[in-house]
């Protein structure tokens, strides 16, 4: 897992690869509420996230949680097949409320998946 942090007019753009596994829970904790405090917005990018277990989506909360109770807008942004699917499994999709974008190619693949079934 690693984290990099970009700025831009007072947002903070937070990119995120690898794992958000319990394995790396603790630094991407700390990595996050860190770029959740310097920042008056916060944009994290999910693209490169590989993998997501139970605490990677409880940092997820975890994040969203604080950035409410200091009034900071956090959006989740370039969600991974891996993020979309934790965040479909637990139906966060709507807590969260970024507009999620599935490309073309894929929403084929998953229609012709499912009429397979």
């Amino acid at each position: 897992m690693s984290a990099r942090a970009e700025r831009g007019n007072g947002a903070r753009r937070l990119s995120v690869e690898g794992d958000m596994t319990i394995y790396k829970a603790l630094a991407l904790k700390t990595r996050l509420l860190q770029a959740l405090k310097g920042a008056s917005q916060l944009e994290v990018d999910l693209s490169r996230v590989s993998e997501v277990d139970t605490a990677g989506v409880q940092l997820l909360l975890l994040l969203k949680r604080e950035a409410m109770k200091s009034r900071k807008p956090l959006r989740l942004v370039g969600h991974s097949a891996a993020t979309l699917d934790a965040l479909d499994l637990f139906n966060l999709g709507a807590y969260f409320g970024d507009p999620v974008v599935i490309k073309r190619a894929d929403r084929r693949g998953k229609s012709a998946e499912g009429s397979k079934k």
